[in-house]
């Protein structure tokens, strides 16, 4: 040190001062804080006394950086679900509160991304930057401020846009049994937004991670992982993030909704979800209802799928449409979940195994499928078709009934049986042998 003793002193005199001033404006505070202690830790839940001022889905942090959501709130213990690995906790840990709901982050950055319920990536890159965080709870549009749906949402598939048109803004149910084609009629669907401006939202829940790869891969081979995020909630996780996939993934759809965006967001599936939230439901000592499930397993899809709208152009003209994904046993679609996600959203595509065996693909049944929008959300051309096609077999039924039946023709019954059958080829293979149909001759 070269330097003079006295520009030394100077620097260390200035230097003292400065710490003295920041010593005279410290002013301490007590902040309180509360602190629980875990009294019990289950598969996925976790029992805990104290904190008197807890509230209902607040996150609570565990030790070794594990949070959960307060489910059950009562006087003496509070049920929490666990949202990570639960392996290292013990009876008599301390937990804290955080003072607020779960969120996720939300924007721009999320495209292209495969990331899980909480925002952490899956895809081997950087976390996904954003300062917009939403709660994955969140209210639904007022009925006030939503639109009438009219635009529509082209699948690519003739099938279900000539005969079950979907709106943006629709919510739109895809159910039948298993490897029946569910997820390839959602993943066609979002190939088929490719240059449309649709933000694609996929929700996997508790599927292996094998076919989720498989998914992403087909996605990226298409060019459509560029306007698509992936919200994965993989089979061995626990089923507090199962449970709150849906949710996370729908708060992501709706910051591009708000941001005048159309957006589609496809959940495969709620049976697992329904499934997961009855575990959960049962570790935590709810009743349980019709098949075990809680009582309110109704109102967790209502308040999932009634956020799914198309806003008035004042508040952004944006969209979001639906597509949720439930799967059934020997083809009865009247069992509890089901009939629940029928009454709730705006119609049903439903795939039949039996046409699936035959050929026919996609698979769906014209019978009981239905578009409570219609032709709202067709396009003209099928509007004009549709309308020629019930003239012209208004005029041929007055003519049948003037003249006792069709010119040049004999048949048993006015309307031929094969007409009621799902598909003209199931029908000629099985149903029409017997058919008055082809028991008609030229007279």
């Amino acid at each position: 040190m070269n330097a003079p003793t006295a520009t030394l002193q100077q620097t260390f005199d200035t230097a003292f001062e400065l710490l003295a001033q920041a010593r005279d404006a410290l002013v301490p505070r007590l902040v309180p804080r509360e602190v629980g202690t875990v009294v019990s830790v289950d598969t996925g839940v976790a029992h805990v006394s104290g904190l008197p001022g807890v509230g209902y889905a607040e996150v609570i942090r565990f030790p070794g950086d594990v949070s959960g959501i307060a489910f059950n709130v009562d006087d003496t213990e509070i049920g929490v679900v666990l949202l990570g690995d639960h392996a290292h906790l013990h009876a008599g840990d301390e937990v804290q509160r955080t003072g607020r709901v779960m969120d996720v982050a939300v924007g721009e950055s999320l495209l292209g991304r495969v990331i899980d319920p909480l925002g952490r990536p899956l895809d081997g890159q950087d976390v996904p930057t954003g300062t917009t965080r939403l709660a994955i709870e969140r209210p639904a549009p007022a009925i006030m401020d939503r639109e009438s749906v009219n635009v529509p949402l082209q699948t690519g598939l003739k099938v279900v846009d000539a005969l079950i048109p979907i709106g943006r803004g629709q919510r739109e149910l895809i159910l039948g049994d298993r490897q029946t084609g569910k997820t390839s009629m959602a993943i066609d669907t979002i190939i088929n937004q490719r240059g449309q401006d649709v933000v694609c939202i996929y929700c996997a829940i508790c599927q292996r991670a094998s076919a989720v790869a498989r998914v992403v891969a087909v996605l990226r081979a298409q060019g459509a992982m560029d306007y698509t995020v992936v919200v994965v909630a993989e089979g061995n996780d626990p089923p507090g993030l199962a449970y709150a996939a849906p949710y996370a993934a729908t708060s992501i759809a709706e910051h591009f909704m708000e941001a005048g965006r159309d957006v589609l967001i496809v959940y495969d599936d709620l049976t697992q979800h329904a499934r997961s939230y009855r575990e959960l439901s049962l570790l935590l000592e709810r009743p349980p209802g019709r098949e075990a499930f809680p009582g309110d397993i109704f109102y967790i899809h209502s308040r999932l799928l009634e956020r799914a709208t198309h806003l008035r152009k004042e508040l952004g003209g944006g969209s979001l449409t639906a597509l949720p994904i439930i799967e059934t046993e020997a083809e009865d679609i009247s069992a509890y979940i089901p009939t629940n996600l029928i009454s709730i959203t705006d119609g049903q595509i439903y795939l039949s195994p039996t046409l699936f065996e035959l050929g026919v693909l996609p698979a769906v049944d014209v019978g009981k499928s239905v578009s409570r929008v219609g032709g709202q959300a067709q396009r003209a051309a099928f509007r004009a078709v549709t309308g020629d096609l019930k003239l012209g077999y208004a005029q041929f039924e007055e003519l049948e009934s003037s003249r006792g039946s069709a010119p040049g023709w004999t048949t048993t019954r006015s309307r031929p049986s094969c007409m009621d059958n799902a598909s003209a080829r199931a029908c000629s293979r099985r149903s029409c042998r017997r058919c008055p149909c082809r028991r008609r001759s030229r007279s």
